[in-house]
């Protein structure tokens, strides 16, 4: 197979969709991943198959953003790197980051994101950019040199920086004043009233783990997963190291975050 180009076959032969909607369940049911309902795991999993990828894979690679399917920024440079695809990192620091692209299908090009480029955007004013500022441009970098160079790797998907700086607030829009106009007459008409029909009921949410408790507070706030594990290893909590993945630790330890919320929110980690 050509390695400078996506592979357009798989090893994994087509899964029936009620095995992909079992499987949806069960990744929704652990709370693991931040899929919230399995009509989410079930789209996701048919865009992975889509690309010739196992279903399940979108666990790793996928989040789920502001009800958007987005991919993470590292699983979109090994796709890039998969396809034949080279970076190069010049500069990664708090203030800028910049990193040359360069694809046999695409040519070169080199990206700069700094944080005058990000401020005057209008993306500094959430914590992860406070509190992360070197990997937040990184992201950026990534985002807009992969795009840039081969998008095919992309196939019109945003990564997860991006989604959660899109601006999701409502526009307000001004209610137009009517004239009014005479009342038309009043025609009245016998009323047959309908039998009430019984209620349906109501579906019973399943309750939601410790887990996805902590990740909805932390989309909340703007948390990243990251901060918690600082947070973690400067409490010396027993087996926690700054490589540790949220979904592997205690859910003990997740209830007293949880508990602790304003704590954890305002430690500000030593980089």
């Amino acid at each position: 197979m050509n390695t400078n180009q996506l592979a357009t076959t798989s090893q994994y032969s087509p899964i029936p969709v009620s095995d992909i909607e079992k499987m949806a369940s069960a990744i929704t049911r652990s709370g693991l991943f931040g899929i919230k309902s399995q009509e989410q795991a079930v789209a996701l999993m048919l865009i992975a198959q889509a690309e010739g990828k196992h279903p399940a894979s979108v666990a790793a690679e996928y989040d789920i953003i502001q009800n958007r399917p987005a991919l993470k920024s590292h699983a979109a440079l090994a796709r890039f790197q998969q396809a034949g695809g080279k970076i190069q990192w010049t500069s990664r620091t708090d203030d800028k980051a910049a990193a040359k692209f360069s694809h046999p299908s695409g040519g070169e090009v080199e990206i700069t994101w700094t944080m005058d480029r990000a401020k005057a955007a209008g993306l500094t004013g959430k914590q992860n950019w406070k509190t992360y500022p070197a990997q937040m441009l990184s992201c950026r970098v990534v985002a807009e040199g992969v795009r840039a160079v081969f998008p095919a790797c992309l196939n019109g998907t945003y990564l997860v920086e991006e989604v959660q700086d899109f601006d999701t607030k409502p526009i307000r829009i001004e209610k137009p004043v009517i004239a009014a106009e005479p009342e038309p007459e009043v025609i009245t008409a016998e009323v047959v009233e309908a039998e009430p029909q019984e209620a349906l009921d109501a579906p019973t949410d399943l309750p939601d783990s410790p887990l996805t408790m902590l990740q909805s507070i932390m989309w909340s706030d703007e948390i990243p997963d990251l901060h918690v594990i600082h947070f973690l290893v400067a409490k010396k909590v027993k087996g926690i190291t700054k490589s540790t993945l949220l979904t592997d630790v205690d859910e003990k330890v997740i209830e007293r975050l949880i508990s602790k919320w304003d704590d954890v929110k305002n430690f500000k980690p030593i980089l």
